[in-house]
């Protein structure tokens, strides 16, 4: 679809449908990450010369930074079938067998969560990636057999939100690594527009660039807040989406002037408030904030860390001076930041994440 084929305002259907429909479908619609997209190009059109899949590519980032989007457009642009599945759903190595011998030669296979596959799997995938085949054991004991099947040259596109977690193994069968970046409010401006139009929304310049500033460096979250700006106008103003219009409708769904939402401000008052500005272990906080400790670590802390209100220690989670203005306290005279920077404490911007050695 291009972006003269406008969504329907008014068109029914969930929030995933309509995340679809704002999709590019090229590398030239593609805004963002100029060097991936550059390097991916290169790759796909090399390929295409030779006459051959693509080797096999990694994409590696934080969520809604567009890794399933670019898979898409990998397939579009090859001209190839796209099968897509995901890490958690290939929980034993029949499973994965079941999908490989099934692709068409030259069929893109997209693996989102690619971290989360079971072990039997991932080492059935080793031999899959390098030599087009897979060996399904038949029978148990001392009598099994392994009979190896061969399946058609396919590309495999992984995707992570982990990379560290790969095994080397797995990471070295990839012929492309892109890394994807977070993207700069000039960029998100530009999606927002785009997705305005789409959705036949008019969409003010101040307007794009307060919701751009508050969407976290993410183009997911910044489609998002667009569809709740345009609620709001639709029902409480006369459905253009202006400045004022976007700060009504932002401040409703609590996302202040830096993007931070409830989870983000509740993380930062229980650190402060209850533990003193840290340190303090992930369970801890976690519990604290009635969340799971994946949701904290995964959804909240990146950004946290990313914007200087959080940093992580092999002791726990500390708040830096930055939160405490941001939440306008006072930090007592033996605030944890000062001890952790005093003992080689990780930075807000660098430093080996850990979960917290004390966690209770």
């Amino acid at each position: 679809m291009h972006e003269r084929d406008a969504v329907s305002p008014d068109a029914h259907g969930d929030e995933r449908q309509i995340e679809g429909a704002l999709r590019p479908r090229g590398l030239d619609e593609f805004v963002g990450q100029e060097r991936v997209r550059e390097q991916l190009s290169l790759v796909l059109r090399s390929a295409q010369r030779r006459n051959r899949a693509p080797d096999h590519i990694l994409m590696s980032g934080g969520p809604g930074l567009g890794k399933t989007t670019l898979a898409m457009i990998i397939a579009a642009e090859l001209g190839a079938p796209l099968r897509i599945t995901s890490g958690p759903a290939i929980e034993r190595s029949g499973d994965l067998a079941a999908v490989l011998s099934t692709l068409q030669e030259g069929e893109v296979l997209f693996l989102d969560e690619i971290h989360r596959m079971a072990r039997p799997a991932e080492e059935m995938l080793y031999v899959a990636m390098e030599d087009f085949r897979v060996d399904v054991v038949v029978g148990k004991g001392p009598g099994a057999t392994a009979i190896p099947i061969d399946i058609a040259p396919f590309t495999l596109v992984g995707a992570t939100t982990r990379a560290g977690m790969l095994p080397a193994p797995l990471r070295d069968r990839f012929g492309f690594t892109a890394h994807m970046d977070f993207y700069t409010p000039d960029e998100l401006e530009l999606i927002l527009h785009r997705s305005a139009r789409l959705l036949g929304a008019p969409l003010d310049e101040d307007a794009a660039r307060e919701i751009a500033g508050r969407s976290r460096g993410t183009p997911r979250i910044a489609n998002r807040l667009l569809r709740r700006v345009r609620d709001y106008a639709e029902v409480r103003g006369d459905g253009t989406l202006s400045l004022d219009t976007a700060r009504s409708a932002l401040e409703l769904y609590e996302v202040d002037a830096l993007g931070m939402d409830r989870l983000d401000r509740a993380i930062l008052d229980v650190l402060l408030r209850r533990f003193r500005g840290g340190p303090v272990g992930l369970s801890t906080l976690a519990v604290s904030v009635g969340e799971e400790a994946e949701t904290v670590e995964v959804v909240a802390e990146p950004f946290l860390v990313r914007s200087g209100f959080l940093a992580r220690t092999p002791r726990g989670r500390v708040a830096t001076p930055q939160a405490w203005a941001h939440m306008g306290l006072t930090p007592p005279p033996d605030a944890a930041f000062g001890a952790a920077a005093a003992s080689g404490g990780s930075s807000p911007n660098g430093g080996a994440p850990t979960n917290g050695s004390n966690q209770p």
